[in-house]
């Protein structure tokens, strides 16, 4: 089962959007109610705030309240931090694209089909703890997950955690910047001919894949292997990319390679400036969890927090 993700139209202009957005981190709204909601939106011609109130979700009080202190919110610098993380950009923002072939989450990737598992819950609370920690100001929420080694999850963290921000209906991109043992396009079920590496190498834009059911996210693979993916994620041209797409997209999640084997994850992380470390219940082992927390001390890399996995 696909959590339905509004289109444009269902979701009204600009301002409406942004409206929306904040009524529901003002009032503290589930998912399962903004579902309700996109739902009757996408039967019935009709406002968020009139099918919340339809629905008996949200009474015409608490919608007034709720409108008329956001509309006497302070100036940008003093609001509220969800406010903030989810209103920070323009809804105009575009980029051209070289679109690739759709792409379909698989059945590893549960939250996608099924929102209701505990997991899915558990994915959507970490969301809503990346937003918080977001600084207004700084372009895309974009964040480097990080593994000490193989085997840990963190590829499925990535595509589900990517599938979690584009479920709330902004611009979302997942990038492979994995060059040794690339997963995403096996996740998403893609070809990995053209992707990051080949992007960066020949200097030109990559081929971006839209997802099936998610309208608002696109998966850039880390296509094929190359003989130096070190020197190539610390070249100029990798660094250009991602401030065009921290203009152009609100949520960018980066999968690494494993650190205690590669250097790779840690270059990602100081150029991405944020980090999110995962960790294997009974697998991951302590001194090498503290290795990586050393290296990534030394990085201009602010570390989010960190993330257990348990399977």
């Amino acid at each position: 089962m696909n959590v339905p993700s509004p289109t444009d139209h269902e979701r009204g202009d600009d301002s409406e959007v942004e409206l929306n957005d904040a009524l529901i981190a003002e009032l503290g709204l589930t998912d399962v109610a903004v579902q309700r909601i996109y739902e009757l939106m996408q039967s019935t011609p009709t406002t968020f705030v009139d099918a919340a109130a339809r629905l008996g979700i949200l009474t015409s009080e608490a919608i007034g309240q709720a409108v008329a202190k956001i509309r006497a919110a302070p100036p940008a610098g003093e609001a509220g931090l969800v406010e903030t993380a989810i209103r920070r950009i323009a809804a105009n923002r575009r980029m051209v694209l070289r679109q690739g072939e759709r792409v379909t989450p698989s059945a590893q990737l549960i939250l996608a089909h099924d929102p209701d598992n505990p997991r899915s819950e558990q994915l959507r609370a970490l969301r809503t703890e990346l937003l918080l920690r977001h600084e207004s100001g700084q372009g895309a929420n974009m964040v480097a997950v990080l593994s000490p080694g193989s085997g840990e999850g963190r590829s499925q963290l990535c595509g589900e955690l990517a599938i979690s921000f584009a479920q709330l209906g902004r611009r979302t991109l997942l990038v492979d910047a994995d060059m040794r043992k690339p997963q995403q396009h096996v996740l998403f079920g893609s070809t990995n001919q053209y992707g990051l590496s080949k992007a960066i190498t020949r200097n030109e834009k990559p081929y971006f894949h839209p997802v099936t059911g998610l309208t608002s996210m696109h998966v850039l693979t880390a296509g094929q292997i190359a003989p130096n993916p070190l020197e190539l994620l610390s070249d100029g041209r990798f660094i250009n990319l991602l401030a065009e797409w921290r203009n152009a997209y609100e949520f960018i999640v980066l999968d690494t390679p494993p650190v205690t084997q590669y250097a790779d994850g840690i270059a990602v992380a100081t150029m991405a400036a944020r980090a999110l470390v995962l960790s294997r219940a009974q697998h991951t082992t302590y001194k090498s969890t503290r290795e990586l927390l050393r290296r990534l001390a030394t990085a201009k890399s602010r570390l989010l927090g960190a993330v257990i996995n348990h399977f």
